[in-house]
């Protein structure tokens, strides 16, 4: 006899495996009798207050395993920051429908909802198991070695460095610069896979801005200016948090004035600030470019591992929570680097919830990554990178004057 009903809900900004961690969790919890229906909340936990449901269970078996392969969130997103007011709702809910199960696939500010829910059940008396899924492209979440969703955009940044430094080394004799900015709040975890791109090592023009290094203008711009005079180009990648020593914006009058419901500022702007500057202080020609959601919504440059650890981190959710475990997040432990092994373990919602993790200082060398940041990273992405070729330079001998 089942012991109640399972609610799955996904929340905050979605990457592209975050749908393997949902059909991880419903093909597990599909499995085992104690758990009666499986429901998801369409939106997050806006789904709860507004009890708008779907019934997982009956969702053809073609379109379940078929979320393997989607990215986005299929069940709908949210950034919502619950409020007292909520949580009465929320329990409403949650007793209407039998949940005694509750799964969150999120960020930072997901396992701080999660955790308001865990502490709410247990203030009322509540039976509910809690436990979160990892996810975030930014992979900033504290007590996992990585998070599900960061290997694919590792993957699509250094797949887009390798064509983008191949596309400016070829132009060079009219394009002297380019910056790109990527995504990364406040950690430079996405930026830095840009490294990984540089192979063989020393073959590109590439100077990283990570916000784990307070920004100096004049060391950027001679760092710039050496690789011009190294390569004809430079390839700068910057993070769109890019931060001063005093901890402020590099580029606060770019930056937006908006903030989320969780009082993030949303950020953008840095790479044509540092464009601006490149061509005004330097002389040389320079273009920037800032991509939006394709980073984490890429399934071209998805990464099977990312995409088989998601799934595993779902089916682990499912697991912890039969064995009444509840207020933790699942997490991702590595075994080894070589070959590369990795296993779930489980993190109390307090040393994870409204923490960030940021690069350690170990992976770090100036305007780039320290070989332990490439050791670390290179098995997320799931397999090498492409071999590109370089023509050999057989001249044919000039027979006319020269010019």
């Amino acid at each position: 006899m089942a012991n109640g009903n399972m609610a799955i809900g996904q929340s905050g900004g979605p990457t592209a495996v975050i749908n393997g961690s949902l059909l991880g969790a419903v093909e597990e919890a599909l499995r085992h009798p104690s758990i009666g229906s499986v429901l998801g909340l369409v939106n997050g936990i806006e789904g709860a207050l507004q009890e708008n449901l779907l019934d997982l269970g009956r969702q053809p078996a073609p379109v379940l395993e078929g979320l393997y392969r989607t990215p986005a969130s299929a069940l709908g997103s949210c950034r919502r920051k619950l409020s007292p007011a909520d949580h009465e709702r929320i329990l409403e809910v949650f007793r209407a429908h039998d949940i005694r199960y509750f799964l969150y696939i999120g960020g930072n500010d997901s396992m701080d909802t999660s955790l308001q829910i865990e502490a709410l059940a247990r203030a009322e008396g509540y039976d509910l198991q809690v436990i979160g899924i990892p996810k975030t492209i930014d992979n900033d979440l504290p007590r996992t070695d990585h998070c599900p969703g960061y290997g694919s955009v590792a993957r699509w940044v250094a797949q887009s460095v390798m064509d983008i430094g191949r596309d400016l080394l070829s132009m060079r004799t009219f394009m002297q610069v380019y910056v790109l900015e990527v995504m990364g709040r406040n950690a430079g975890w996405i930026a830095a896979a840009a490294s990984l791109a540089d192979r063989p090592e020393g073959s590109l023009p590439l100077v990283l801005c990570l916000p784990e290094q307070p920004f100096d203008r004049a060391q950027f711009l001679e760092r710039v200016a050496r690789r011009h005079r190294e390569f004809g180009c430079a390839l700068v990648v910057t993070s769109e948090a890019l931060r001063a020593a005093d901890g402020s914006l590099v580029a606060d009058e770019a930056a937006a004035t908006v903030v989320d419901a969780f009082g993030h500022k949303v950020v953008y702007g840095v790479g044509d600030y540092l464009a601006r500057m490149i061509a005004r202080e330097l002389g040389l020609k320079c273009r920037s470019d800032r991509p939006g959601t394709v980073q984490r919504a890429a399934m071209a440059c998805v990464s099977p591992v990312d995409q088989a650890e998601a799934r595993e981190a779902g089916r682990a959710a499912v697991r912890l929570a039969l064995d009444g475990r509840s207020g933790e997040m699942v997490t991702l432990e590595r075994v080894s680097d070589r070959p590369y092994r990795c296993t779930t373990g489980a993190a109390p919602f307090q040393e994870v919830a409204n923490r960030e993790k940021l690069i350690p200082p170990e992976y770090l060398v100036p305007f780039g990554v320290a070989p332990a940041f490439l050791e670390y990273a290179a098995p997320l992405i799931g397999g090498s990178l492409p071999d590109y070729v370089t023509l050999e330079p057989t001249l044919v001998p000039k027979r006319c004057k020269s010019l």
